[in-house]
């Protein structure tokens, strides 16, 4: 599969032969070469980073392909179910955003080269969409800022499907177990000069939990015009409609006797509170996001010299009704991208331009408003926020041959990122209201406390050098060093946070019997943006039938931001770290082990550690595992039927808080899968999930200071069976 990236998969350059289109900034990678990349992939494998390409093939015989089914095979990146299907699953590279409930920072998240993100840098993870992909780009770390990021971890870009690589119409429909049930098709016309395609996904499920509901529609499409024999044009727009019940955290005595259960809250008993964690059955906690996005991106070939021209523009409107302790949050507003990107390549044989530079402004606003959750139901205002954010990314490298088989490249990063809020609520106290602990459905008197203004301005400047050299021992080998330097401001999010609430009242109300205590409601902590010095290494080639993608890094990171919650899960706001480090491996393998047979291994190591802190010594940051371990295993019985065996393995305890007190025990999952081509318009599939009905916790909530018996662990599903159709015409 082809990539047509400039910096995101989007723009066309010279081409490798007459009528072929080929990457003007090619930056994609797969564990192995694919050969049949041919040109395109023989640039790829140069560049001096982590990077990797996940084909559609590789996950569409999924019944429902979620971003963990897709992102499975890449080492380095690490995504922890939260609720199963469509949701807010953790994803997390290299640590970046690790710690946010829900994850919303720390990952460039891309559809066809333009961000999904907010300007502040947020993003919803469920409006991610791999079955609408013809492929995945990923990037770890520092390769990330050509694309615009001010992110420490890296950047993940969806590419849309053309005419060109997806001909023809093709339909699916699946369903399966916990009420799962799925379409999503994609179409094309394909005409002189002109193309177009147009694709969807519709798919609900009842979940494995006692409360898991979910809904979601995708659909989108893209137009694409040869205007002249330099300029081409792609228009692409898309509506994403996302809904779910958050199930919540639950504790480990009820994960093993019931994963399918939720948390009814804490219980008062003689000896004092136990099981601290949300009311689910009162609270409902339910998250309800849509977006719009459109976009364009103009590619202008001048043999030489090739000029990438990008806009975007998203409305994001989300709901989120989060337990008492934060109340039901409301934001609505827009988000506009611009780019410009540049590169030169005076040699047509080289495999890479000489020069490549690029600019990227993203500005936002947004109207955020507070409610109290009353059982459930929206009830009354006590915050309301005009949020404004400006991102602009600057970016150029060289890639400067010193021999046949060096190379060297030099880069220069610049961001400049602005965050502010007026506080628009007008009221002089601000409602809270209360249950009473030991019968937590009676309401206690309401209470209010003095209003606290929540404006702040912040602005975030700094400059990120980096310097990248490969060397090519053999003709299909790759060895590469890198250092460089990384930069990460903090979003809304991470500035303004609700506080002191607690399972049984809202936030300002740190005692719910005590309805008159003057509390603070929100926290605005003044953080700094965190930064990375980061060197890393890594050895990418094939022999034979092996192929492997290896690289090591260590990350010196200073302001780290956590998004720090006590031990009811409720928040505590965010603080900076003073000194963490992230070491890591990150190791890809794929081979034919014999006729018919192949695997695939994706192997990531993390140690991410506190430094001298006062507090947490030198304890591991809560919620990274050690070591996470991904292979599959693929048979071609016959020339229409296949079979395919995957294993996901955390072989060590994850710590849940970062006092290392509370771990999440060690768990293997198995699923099994099966596709079978009736003839070469019909396929049949089906997949078993889980085979040995593993008990076991996706994720964790992060924490700072955990207890033994608070709910903190996120169940993965039971086993599950599922069948689908694909049809194509």
């Amino acid at each position: 599969m082809t990539s047509p990236a400039f910096g995101g998969g989007m723009a066309l350059a010279q081409s490798a032969a007459p009528g072929a289109v080929t990457l003007l900034d090619p930056i994609v990678v797969e564990s192995g070469w694919d050969t049949s990349l041919g040109y395109i992939g023989d640039r790829l494998k140069r560049l001096p980073g982590g990077v990797a390409l996940v084909s559609e093939d590789d996950y569409a015989s999924s019944t429902s392909s979620t971003v963990s089914d897709a992102l499975a095979g890449v080492p380095g990146v690490i995504v922890q179910d939260f609720f199963g299907g469509h949701d807010q699953p953790r994803i997390q590279i290299r640590g970046s955003g690790l710690q946010q409930n829900p994850v919303e920072r720390g990952i460039l998240m891309m559809r066809d080269g333009l961000p999904i993100n907010r300007a502040d840098g947020s993003y919803i993870a469920g409006f991610a969409d791999p079955s609408n992909a013809q492929a995945i780009e990923v990037y770890r770390g520092y390769l990330a800022n050509r694309l615009g990021a001010t992110v420490i971890g890296g950047a993940i870009n969806f590419m849309s499907p053309t005419v060109a690589t997806a001909p023809g119409t093709e339909i699916t429909v699946s369903g399966g177990s916990f009420g799962q049930v799925g379409t999503s098709g994609r179409t094309g016309y394909d005409g002189e000069g002109f193309d177009a395609s147009l694709h969807f996904d519709l798919s609900r499920r009842d979940g494995f939990r006692d409360y898991n509901g979910s809904e979601r529609v995708s659909v989108g499409g893209n137009i694409e015009a040869e205007l002249s024999d330099t300029l081409t044009t792609r228009l692409f727009f898309g509506y994403t409609d996302l809904g779910f019940d958050v199930a919540g955290p639950i504790n480990k005595n009820a994960l093993e006797d019931d994963p399918s259960q939720v948390s009814s809250g804490p219980v008062v008993t003689p000896s004092g509170v136990i099981n601290p964690g949300p009311n689910v059955d009162r609270d409902k906690p339910r998250r309800d996001a849509s977006q719009y996005l459109i976009g364009s991106r103009s590619t202008i070939d001048l043999g030489e010299h090739q000029i990438d021209i990008g806009l975007g523009y998203t409305y994001t409107d989300d709901t989120f009704r989060f337990p008492i302790s934060s109340g039901i949050r409301e934001t609505v507003g827009g988000d506009a991208t611009a780019l410009l990107r540049y590169a030169y390549q005076p040699d047509a044989d080289s495999l890479l331009p000489l020069f490549e530079a690029s600019a990227q402004y993203a500005f936002g606003s947004a109207e955020r408003r507070y409610y109290l959750n009353e059982s459930g139901r929206r009830g009354a205002l006590f915050g309301e926020n005009d949020l404004d954010a400006t991102t602009l990314s600057l970016h150029s490298a060289f890639n400067i041959p010193l021999a046949k088989t060096w190379t060297i490249s030099p880069g220069l990063s610049f961001a400049h990122a602005t965050r502010a809020s007026d506080d628009t609520y007008s009221a002089a106290t601000r409602p809270t209201i209360g249950y009473n602990p030991a019968n937590p459905t009676v309401r206690l008197p309401n209470g209010v406390v003095p209003t606290v203004s929540t404006d702040y301005d912040h602005s975030y400047n700094a400059w990120s050098p980096s310097l990248g050299i490969t060397f090519e021992p053999a003709p299909e080998q790759v060895l590469f060093a890198a250092v460089s330097r990384s930069f990460e401001p903090p979003t809304h999010d991470d500035l303004l946070a609700t506080v002191n609430g607690t399972p049984n009242s809202s936030p300002g109300r740190p005692a719910p019997g005590n309805p008159g205590l003057a509390a603070a409601t929100f926290s605005t902590p003044d953080l700094e943006a965190q930064t990375a010095t980061t060197i890393e290494f890594g050895w990418r080639g094939n022999h034979g039938d092996l192929g492997w993608d290896m690289t090591t890094y260590y990350s010196w990171i200073d302001n780290e931001l956590l998004s720090l919650r006590d031990a009811t899960g409720a928040s505590l706001g965010a603080i900076n770290a003073d000194e963490t480090t992230h070491f890591g491996i990150e190791l890809g393998l794929n081979a034919e082990i014999l006729d018919r047979l192949t695997g695939r291994l994706a192997y990531t190591y993390q140690d991410f550690r506190f430094r001298d802190d006062p507090l947490r010594g030198n304890n591991r940051l809560a919620g990274a595992p050690h070591h996470v371990i991904n292979a599959s295993l693929s048979y071609q019985a016959t020339e229409d039927w296949s079979l395919g065996a995957s294993l996901k393995w955390v072989p060590d305890e994850t710590p849940v808080d970062n006092m290392n007190t509370l771990w999440a025990d060690p768990y293997a999952v198995v699923d099994l899968k099966t596709e079978y081509r009736i003839n070469d318009h019909v396929s049949l599939f089906g997949e078993i999930t889980n085979l040995f009905d593993e008990k076991y916790a996706s994720s964790t909530l992060v924490v700072d200071q955990a207890t033994a018996d608070q709910a903190a662990f996120l169940p993965g599903d039971g086993r599950g069976f599922y069948v689908g159709v694909k049809s194509r015409f």
